[in-house]
C-alpha cells in the first residue's frame, strides 16, 4: 500500500487520541525548539506534522512563518479544522517527504517519527537531499526516532531504530550533533515506547 493510502486510512478510522503517537502537548519538541534558538521570527517546518498539536503551540506563541508537511491529506484536514481561523497561518504541504515538493529556506526542520519509517537507503537519501535544500546553513534539525530499545514496528510498518550517534552518522558530515535526549513516550492506552530526540546544526 502506498504511504498516502496507508496514513489516510489511519486518520479516517481512528480518532486523534486513538493513535499510539498522540501527545496532548509536545513538550520535548518545544524544549528542543527553544534550545535551537526559536523566536517569533523563526521559520519552522514540521515534517510529518499531520494531526500533531505542535502547530497549535507554535501559532499560539506568535510564530507566523510555519509549514506543516504530511503525506496524509486527512491528517492535515483534521489539524486545519482544529485550528480554525489560525489555520490561515501555516503553509500546508500534502506530500511524501521523500518525493517531489518544495519550500523556501527554513531555520528549523522538526521531525517527530517520520525518519524512522524510511527503511530503504534511497528513501533516506531523498529525505536528506530535501533537508539540505530547505534548511538554512546554521539552522537546526530536530529529529525524533524510536531508540535502539524502542519498537520494531509502528502502525503495522517496520522502522529503523537509531541512537543519537547513529542518526548523526546517517545524516552525514554536514550536520553536527548538539544535543540528544532519551524519552519514554506513554501511549494513550498506557504502554511505553523508547524514543531518542536529537538536535543537530547544519554546518557551513
Amino acid at each position: 500500500m502506498e504511504p498516502a493510502a496507508h496514513w489516510n486510512r489511519v486518520y479516517t478510522t481512528k480518532a486523534t487520541a486513538e493513535v499510539s503517537w498522540f501527545e496532548p502537548l509536545p513538550s520535548v519538541s518545544l524544549q528542543l525548539l527553544e534550545a535551537a534558538g526559536m523566536t517569533e521570527d523563526s521559520c519552522v517546518l514540521d515534517v510529518g506534522g499531520g494531526d500533531s498539536h505542535l502547530v497549535d503551540a507554535l501559532t499560539a506563541r506568535g510564530l507566523d512563518c510555519l509549514a506543516v508537511l504530511d503525506v496524509s491529506g486527512a491528517a492535515l484536514a483534521r489539524a486545519k479544522t482544529r485550528l480554525g481561523t489560525a489555520a490561515r497561518t501555516p503553509i500546508w504541504i500534502e506530500a511524501d517527504v521523500t518525493r517531489e515538493w518544495s519550500l523556501k529556506p527554513m531555520d528549523i526542520w522538526h521531525d517527530r517519527a517520520v525518519f524512522h519509517f524510511l527503511t530503504a537507503p534511497d528513501e533516506r537519501a531523498r529525505y536528506k537531499q530535501h533537508l539540505l535544500d530547505i534548511l538554512r546553513p546554521g539552522g537546526s534539525t530536530i529529529i525524533a526516532t524510536f531508540a535502539l530499545d524502542g519498537p520494531e514496528k509502528c502502525s503495522g510498518l517496520s522502522v529503523q531504530r537509531y541512537s543519537p550517534d547513529g542518526l548523526a552518522e546517517e545524516l552525514g558530515p554536514a550536520f553536527e550533533l548538539c544535543e540528544a535526549r532519551a524519552h519514554v513516550h506513554a501511549t494513550p492506552w498506557g504502554s511505553t515506547q523508547s524514543f531518542q530526540y536529537s538536535r543537530l546544526r547544519r554546518l557551513g
